[in-house]
């Protein structure tokens, strides 16, 4: 079993300016993904994709093996991840002159993830062929319960109304936030049809205090804390 992890960044961000190279708890924001990813012991191949040679410069000095030159159309602020993933998998086996069975990708801005929770997806996803695997939290609202959406006319309701009226949201349903932390795929069927929803998706719960995901300032300031209150625990506990 041969295993490939991705880690595609880019260097433009509008919600936190160079967010990926900006240091917190120590390091650059790239940096702890990759020591997460070199910790599990998992793969054969660590890439790092990027539009930034510095960025990837920084990649290379923690420890990735696999530096990947994005293309510019793969890299606005409109283009998808997907396509951005599969250019690093095909560039890195090409370079590398390997094909990979299975495919992890981390996103550099989910720092609160650790390496347990990379080897659980990955366990999960080995455990059966044909599906992929993505990551969640337990969803702080419920769309049957207290997330509701405005229709045309101003008025508003449940984004999804139960059939029977729900007094508790612990009755409903269980729904969950994605957390974009961790995605997984047999990269054969990655390369064939990229998709974050197959017909076989499984899902890797992790809780709220490891799920926490950078779109701003404040994101930021959160996950530093987390951190570094972490990192304290760790060194008490020494």
């Amino acid at each position: 079993m041969k295993r490939i992890c991705t880690i595609c960044v880019r260097a433009g961000s509008k919600g936190v300016r160079s967010k990926n190279v900006r240091l917190i708890a120590g390091k650059p924001l790239i940096a702890h993904s990759l020591y997460q990813a070199r910790a599990t012991g998992l793969f054969d191949a660590i890439a790092v994709s990027s539009d930034s040679e510095h960025i990837l410069s920084i990649a290379r000095s923690y420890g990735a093996g696999c530096l990947i030159r994005r293309p510019d159309d793969l890299a606005g602020d409109t283009a998808p991840k997907l396509p951005a993933i599969r250019h690093c998998l095909e560039e890195a086996e090409r370079q590398l002159g390997a094909r990979f069975d299975v495919l992890i990708d981390l996103d550099a801005t989910s720092p609160l993830r650790l390496p347990e929770d990379i080897a659980a997806v990955a366990e999960l996803l080995e455990g059966e062929p044909g599906a992929n695997v993505i990551t969640a939290a337990p969803a702080r609202r419920s769309p049957y319960f207290n997330l509701v959406e405005r229709r045309a006319d101003g008025t508003v309701g449940l984004s999804k109304p139960p059939a029977a009226a729900i007094a508790r949201r612990q009755d409903a349903p269980q729904c969950f936030d994605m957390n974009a932390s961790i995605y997984a795929w047999w990269a054969a069927d990655f390369r064939a049809a990229p998709a974050v929803f197959a017909a076989r998706t499984r899902l890797y719960v992790m809780p709220e205090e490891r799920s926490l995901d950078i779109d701003s300032e404040l994101d930021f300031r959160l996950v530093e804390f987390l951190l570094e209150s972490r990192a304290a625990d760790a060194a008490a506990a020494e």
